[in-house]
């Protein structure tokens, strides 16, 4: 009597997991703020005065005045105001994931 016994086990397992992460964020402001006052005021004076006298023969006098009054004033008032903001975000974000098993 002659037994053979001949056993073969063979166990193969292969995991394989790749993980990639990318995050994408895009945020854009902007402001402008423009501020314009102009204030403008004239005035003007102005006095001038004539006198003008002329004596005839036989005691003639005659007198002749001339008033003139201009009165000037400038004012002038400029306010500018610039404001200039900017924000830029930038974000994105990307997930992969790949899981492989062999068995």
């Amino acid at each position: 009597t002659h037994t053979y016994t001949y056993t073969y086990t063979y166990t193969y397992t292969h995991t394989y997991t790749y993980t990639h992460t990318y995050t994408y964020t895009y945020t854009y402001t902007y402001t402008y703020t423009y501020t314009y006052t102009y204030t403008y005021t004239y005035t003007y004076t102005y006095t001038y005065t004539y006198t003008y006298t002329h004596t005839y023969t036989h005691t003639h006098t005659y007198t002749y005045t001339y008033t003139y009054t201009y009165t000037y004033t400038y004012t002038y008032t400029y306010t500018y105001t610039y404001t200039y903001t900017y924000t830029y975000t930038y974000t994105y974000t990307y997930t992969y994931t790949y899981t492989h098993t062999h068995t």
